[in-house]
């Protein structure tokens, strides 16, 4: 999954045109480093953060479903 499209699927941007905003103005990091690529491509673990929010990235939905890229 692509980082614009997992902020948006995690309702942390209220729309994919914020998301890559956001991305492209480095308010995003991704393992600690600024990610200002809006297709970077998240993998398993990966740990992005948007101000005081951090969420790890899961390649699987809850009912442990592997997510299409």
């Amino acid at each position: 999954m692509k980082l614009y499209q997992f902020l948006k699927w995690k309702c942390l941007t209220n729309s994919g045109g914020q998301a890559k905003h956001l991305i492209s103005t480095g308010s995003v990091s991704v393992n600690g480093q600024i990610e200002t690529r809006r297709g970077r491509r998240l993998i398993h673990g990966d740990l992005v953060s948007f101000g005081n929010i951090q969420e790890i990235f899961s390649d699987e939905d809850p009912s442990g479903r592997k997510l299409g890229n």
